[in-house]
């Protein structure tokens, strides 16, 4: 991924599971020139000096104007990906959970490159997740969920 010897760039992210009342997953669909269609949960690169909590707090607002707190960490990950921008990076990839009574996303202040490539949203069932024909990031996020909804 990375020229042989180079270290990545290491990207801390907030990721936000975001659960409606049926425990249905909010997800987006990202539509990147060159690559094929996928879909991730809200959340994004946390600024400098910003916390993960706090990060998954301004994130869960800015992509789909949800004010709610984050909670707990619930899982931690380590990929490493391309960005949307076309940059390999070591990720680490913090994850909250958010439950909403009223699933009303709005996407008014999304960034321009995420107007671009952020094509779509819907609200995923877990059977959904593990049969869609479509990647889902993170290949986990099925089990992230059950141990959550189990408890």
């Amino acid at each position: 991924m990375s020229a042989p010897g180079q270290a990545l760039r290491l990207r801390r992210a907030a990721r936000i599971i975001v659960l409606d009342r049926e425990a249905r997953t909010l997800m987006f669909r990202f539509d990147v020139p060159g690559r094929a269609p996928f879909w991730v949960t809200a959340g994004g690169e946390c600024e400098p000096q910003e916390s993960f909590a706090e990060a998954a707090r301004r994130e869960l607002f800015e992509e789909t104007g949800i004010r709610a707190d984050p909670g707990p960490e619930i899982a931690r990950l380590t990929p490493q990906f391309v960005t949307v921008e076309g940059e390999p990076v070591q990720a680490d990839e913090r994850y909250f959970l958010v439950r909403v009574d009223h699933p009303v996303i709005d996407t008014r202040r999304h960034t321009a490159l995420e107007q671009q490539v952020m094509t779509s949203h819907r609200w995923f069932t877990l059977t959904e997740l593990a049969d869609w024909p479509e990647a889902v990031f993170p290949q986990e996020l099925a089990a992230i969920i059950r141990s959550q909804i189990a408890t």
